[in-house]
C-alpha cells in the first residue's frame, strides 16, 4: 500500500516570477511519457498528449477544480478519497480508514476482522478525533506575495522568518471565510507557491468496511506485490452542520451535498484503455542531488529498515502479551511494516537503477549549459555551490535527527508533554506571531490529537519502544547528542547504566497521570508556570528538554531558509536548461491535487516474468488457504467457486476483475485515489505499486512503474455477495441494487 516567505531584489524577483509562470503556462513538449504528477492548471497545455492518448473530456475540465469530475476528488490529510453520492458518500482505501476501524473497534467487537457495513444513516460511526474530509475550493499562485522584495543577500534565519511571515497572514485572510482550512504550498521547491484553500469537514462517518481479509488480503506477503487479490476499499460519509456548513460531530448534522460526484463507468475496462488518477501524492524526490540519492539509499533507508523491524518487534511482543494493547497498536504496526518493505523495495531498486549516474550526468551537463554563457553562471552557479554545501552539512548531523530527534523522544506521553508546554508558551504569544501549529486555528487539532491518544497508547509497549530507542540514541556519537536529555538519563558519553534506565522510566510511567485523558486535555488550559511547576516527570522532562530542542529548532530554520533560496534557484536553472532542450519540467509532489495519466497495462520486469495487466477471482481461489493473510470469507469464496459473477464479469477475462495494473505515475497520499475511464468515469482506487515502483519517489521507470488499483467492478460484487449493502449499492446508481442479497 501506498505509506510540506519577501524575493530577491526586483529585477531578480521578476525574473524568478516570470520562469515560474512558464513553467505552469507554456505549451508542453509532445511526445510526453506518462511520467509525472501533473497539476490541473497545467492538462490544457498537455492537451495534444492527451487526446492522442486517448482522452475523450475536454481538458480544460480537468483544469476547473469547480466541475466535474475534479470537483469530486478529496483530500483526508494523508490519503484521498472521493464523492460518489450527492448525500456525501465518499470512498477510500481500506487501509486509509485503517485507524478509523481500529478506534471502533474493541477485543468483543473486531471490526478490523469482521467488517462493519451501516444499516442506517444512525448506524454509521464517528471516524475518531482528528478525521477530516478536505474539499478544495481555491489553489492561488501567490509566488510574488511570498518572495516579493526579499533581498539576495539576506540570512537563512531572516529569510524563513519573512517567508513563514507571509504565509500567516495569507492564511490568516484566507480563513476569515469560516469553515476553512487554508495553506501555502511550495512547489518546485520553492520557486513557486500556491494558497490552497479548501472547505473542513470535521464530522467523518465510517459506513463500510469490508472484513479483514478481503481489505487486507495477502497481507504484508502481497504489499507491492503483483498478482494482487487485495479489495481495498472502505467508505465514509462528509456530515455538516443543518445550515450545510463545517460543524464539530455531533447527532443534530446532516449529511454533506458536494457539488459533484463520480459515477460508476458504464463501459467496459480493458487492457491498453486510457486511464487518468486524480488525488494528492505526498512527496516525491525527483529533482534532488545526486548526493541527497546517495546518502538516502546507502545511509538513510538501511539505518531506517533495521530500526523499523525492531521497533515492530517490540510491538507484536506488547501485543502477545495484552491483545488490547496489539488492536491499540495494528494501525501503527501495519505502516511500519508497509515503509519497511517500502525501504527494502527502493534499496534493491538503488542497487539495480542507473539513477545515480544519470543525476550526475545531467549535473555535468547543466554545468556546462551554464559555463557557455556569463550571465548564466553568474546567476546560477553560486546558488549551486551552495546547494552542495548546504546538503553535506545537513548530512554531518543525520544521526542526531534519526536516533534523538526521530526516535529518542519516541514516546506518546513525551509528545504530549512536550505539545502541552510548548502551546503554553506560544499562547503568551500574539497569534500571528505564534508558532505555525500553535495558533488559535490549529487548538481543536490539538486537543483531537490529545484525545485520540487513548486508542493508539498502551503504558507498557510505549516504555518498551522508548526504552530500546534511548540506547539506540545513547550509542551516536557523543558530539551529536542532547546535554539535557543525556542528564535526565544519566548517559555519559556513551555510556547508560541499563538499571539507572530502567529505574527511570519505573518512576516516570508510574509517577505521570498524562495516561488519562481527562488529566491529559486540562492541561491545554493551564500556564507555562503551571506546567513548570508540575511534578509529573513527563512534564518535567519536556521543560527541561525545551532549551535545548529549541535551539535545535532555531538551527533547522537557518538552513531552511538557506535551502530555500538555494532550491529555488537550482530549480530556475534546471527549468531553464531542460527548456532550452525542449522538455518539460513537472514539479514534485508536494500533497497538493494532482492528475497523472496513462494506459491499462502489464509489465516484464525481468527476463521470463510477465506480469498481465489484470487478476480475477480465479487468483483469489489459488491462493486461499484458509489461513491469515489468504482467508477469503467462505461466502466469498462459495460465490466464486459457483461462478456467480453477475453485472460485473469483465467479458474478456470470464470472470470479475480484482486488481488491474496502469503505468499511472503515483506515491504515498495517492492511495484511495479514484482511476478515471476516458470519460472522467470511475473504473477504480488507486492503493499500491509494483515492487519495481517503489523507487518512484525517486526515479519513474517508464517500461517498470506500475500502478495497482482496486477495480471497482470488484467492490461493488463484494458489496454484493457478503451482503448487507444493498443500501448502498441502490446509492451507487448500481440497477437493480437494493433487491439482490440487500439484507443477506
Amino acid at each position: 500500500m501506498r505509506p510540506a516567505h519577501p524575493a530577491p531584489h526586483r529585477p531578480a524577483a521578476a525574473r524568478l516570477l516570470l520562469s515560474a509562470l512558464l513553467v505552469a503556462a507554456a505549451p508542453l513538449a509532445t511526445p510526453l511519457a506518462e511520467e509525472g504528477m501533473w497539476q490541473p492548471a497545467q492538462l490544457p497545455q498537455l492537451a495534444a498528449t492527451l487526446k492522442d492518448r486517448g482522452l475523450r473530456l475536454d481538458p480544460t475540465r480537468l483544469a476547473d477544480l469547480h466541475a466535474h469530475p475534479m470537483g469530486a476528488i478529496i483530500s483526508l490529510g494523508n490519503c484521498t478519497a472521493f464523492f460518489v453520492s450527492p448525500d456525501g458518500l465518499a470512498v477510500t482505501n481500506h487501509h486509509c480508514a485503517y485507524s478509523a476501524i481500529q478506534y471502533n473497534s474493541t477485543e468483543g467487537d473486531n471490526l478490523l476482522d469482521r467488517g462493519f457495513v451501516a444499516s442506517s444513516r444512525e448506524a454509521e460511526l464517528f471516524a475518531g478525533p482528528g478525521s477530516r474530509i478536505l474539499v478544495t475550493v481555491s489553489v492561488t499562485d501567490v509566488t510574488g506575495e511570498v518572495l516579493g522584495g526579499l533581498a539576495d543577500g539576506l540570512g537563512g534565519r531572516e529569510r524563513y522568518q519573512a517567508i513563514e511571515d507571509r504565509e500567516k497572514e495569507l492564511v490568516a485572510a484566507c480563513e476569515k471565510d469560516p469553515g476553512h482550512r487554508c495553506r501555502v504550498a511550495a512547489t518546485y521547491d520553492g520557486m513557486r507557491y500556491e494558497l490552497v484553500k479548501q472547505l473542513e469537514i470535521r464530522d467523518v462517518r465510517l459506513v463500510y468496511a469490508p472484513p479483514g481479509s478481503i481489505g487486507k488480503y495477502g497481507g504484508d506477503i502481497d504489499n507491492w506485490m503483483w498478482p494482487r487479490h487485495t479489495g481495498d476499499f472502505s467508505f465514509y460519509r462528509a456530515y455538516v452542520g443543518p445550515d450545510g456548513k463545517p460543524a464539530d460531530p455531533g447527532k443534530a448534522n446532516v449529511p454533506y451535498r458536494p457539488a459533484h460526484h463520480l459515477r460508476l463507468a458504464t463501459r467496459n475496462l480493458a487492457a491498453g484503455d486510457f486511464v487518468m488518477v486524480a488525488g494528492y501524492p505526498g512527496r516525491t524526490s525527483r529533482h534532488r542531488l545526486a548526493s541527497e540519492v546517495e546518502s538516502r539509499f546507502q545511509w538513510s533507508y538501511p539505518i531506517l529498515e533495521t530500526l523499523f523491524k525492531e521497533w515492530v518487534e517490540i510491538i507484536e511482543a506488547g501485543g502477545a502479551a495484552d491483545a488490547d494493547a496489539g488492536l491499540r497498536y495494528a494501525s501503527r504496526v501495519a505502516g511500519l511494516n508497509n515503509s519497511i518493505k517500502n525501504y527494502q523495495g527502493m534499496m534493491e531498486g538503488f542497487a539495480k537503477s542507473d539513477i545515480l549516474a544519470r543525476k550526475q550526468a545531467q549535473r555535468r551537463e547543466l554545468e556546462q549549459w551554464l559555463e557557455a554563457d556569463a550571465a548564466r553562471k553568474a546567476r546560477y552557479g553560486p546558488a549551486l555551490k551552495e546547494l552542495d554545501a548546504l546538503v553535506l552539512r545537513a548530512q554531518a548531523t543525520r544521526e542526531r535527527g534519526v536516533y534523538y530527534e526521530f526516535l529518542g523522544r519516541n514516546s506518546s506521553l513525551l509528545g504530549a508533554a512536550r505539545t502541552l508546554y510548548r502551546l503554553a508558551r506560544e499562547k503568551e504569544k500574539p497569534d500571528m506571531q505564534r508558532e505555525p501549529g500553535y495558533q488559535e486555528r490549529d487548538l481543536i487539532r490539538i486537543r483531537e490529537r490529545l484525545t485520540r491518544l487513548d486508542r493508539t497508547f498502551a503504558p507498557a509497549v510505549d516504555r518498551a519502544v522508548w526504552a530500546h530507542f534511548i540506547k539506540r540514541y545513547a550509542a551516536i556519537p557523543a558530539d551529536q547528542h542532547v546535554g539535557p536529555f543525556d542528564a535526565w538519563f544519566g548517559i555519559d558519553g556513551n555510556t547508560l547504566e541499563p538499571a539507572r534506565l530502567e529505574k527511570r522510566l519505573d518512576e516516570m510511567y508510574a509517577g505521570t497521570k498524562l495516561g488519562d485523558q481527562e488529566a491529559r486535555l486540562a492541561w491545554m488550559d493551564r500556564s507555562r508556570q503551571e506546567i513548570e511547576k508540575s511534578d509529573d516527570p513527563f512534564l518535567r522532562l519536556a521543560v527541561q528538554l525545551h532549551d535545548s530542542d529549541m535551539a535545535l529548532e532555531e538551527e533547522e530554520k537557518t538552513e531552511d531558509g538557506l535551502f530555500q533560496a538555494a532550491r529555488a534557484r537550482y530549480m530556475e536553472a534546471l527549468s531553464a536548461f531542460l527548456a532550452s532542450q525542449g522538455k518539460p519540467l513537472y514539479p514534485d509532489a508536494n500533497s497538493t491535487l494532482r492528475v497523472s495519466f496513462g494506459k491499462v497495462q502489464g509489465s516484464q520486469p525481468r527476463d521470463g516474468l510477465r506480469y498481465e495487466p489484470f487478476t480475477t477471482l480465479a487468483g483469489v481461489l489459488e491462493k486461499d488457504t484458509g489461513e491469515d493473510p489468504f482467508n477469503a470469507p467462505e461466502p466469498l469464496l462459495a460465490a466464486m467457486r459457483q461462478g456467480r459473477h453477475g453485472r460485473y464479469a469483465a467479458p474478456a477475462l470470464a470472470s470479475v476483475p480484482v486488481n488491474f495494473l496502469a503505468d499511472l505515475d503515483s506515491t504515498g497520499g495517492n492511495s484511495g485515489s479514484p482511476v478515471l475511464n476516458a470519460h472522467g468515469e470511475l473504473v477504480g482506487l488507486l492503493f499500491d505499486g509494483t515492487y519495481e515502483s517503489i523507487i518512484s519517489d525517486w526515479d519513474y521507470i517508464r517500461d517498470k512503474t506500475r500502478a495497482i488499483s482496486v477495480d471497482i467492478r470488484y467492490a461493488l460484487w463484494i458489496m454484493e455477495q457478503v451482503g448487507g449493502a444493498g443500501h448502498l449499492l441502490a446509492e451507487l446508481s448500481v440497477p437493480g441494487a437494493g433487491q439482490e442479497r440487500a439484507g443477506r
